[in-house]
């Protein structure tokens, strides 16, 4: 299994929304950055995710799961972008913020403290574990 980081704005996609898809997921479209693409070329179903509130929270407020592979994009007829769907699986007990991780050494090579724009990121298992610790999931 692997992990990943989703990033979203609340005021466009939020964990409620999420959340309001239930089981069915919703697909992760309107991606336009060919890393963060190609991270979701390298998803499987089962992999599980932050789910981030970028912008005013910068927190992970959830864990979701891919539910459906890679796929185009139907957001647009360019064969380039393509996109997995995500279900949420649970809250996050407690929001942990971007200024959290920034702080905790263990998390110091984690994408999302070194590069806070790419939308779709990997996450370590160490990483997994530290931000779950951070946020008292016990998934």
């Amino acid at each position: 299994m692997a992990y990943w980081l989703f990033k979203s704005e609340p005021g466009t996609w939020s964990w409620d929304d999420q959340l309001a898809r239930g089981d069915a997921g919703e697909e992760w479209d309107g991606v336009r950055n060919y890393q963060a693409r190609n991270n979701m070329r390298r998803m499987a179903l089962g992999d599980l995710g932050f789910f981030y509130h970028s912008q005013s929270e910068k927190a992970v407020v959830g864990i979701v799961e891919v539910c459906a592979q890679v796929h185009p994009d139907s957001t647009t007829d360019d064969p380039r972008w393509e996109c997995v769907d995500i279900r949420a699986v649970a809250p996050m007990p407690t929001p942990v913020t971007l200024d959290m991780c920034k702080a905790d050494r263990r998390l110091a090579d984690m994408v999302l403290v070194n590069n806070t724009r790419l939308s779709v990121q990997p996450v370590t298992e160490d990483e997994w574990k530290v931000v779950c610790e951070l946020g008292g999931y016990r998934g």
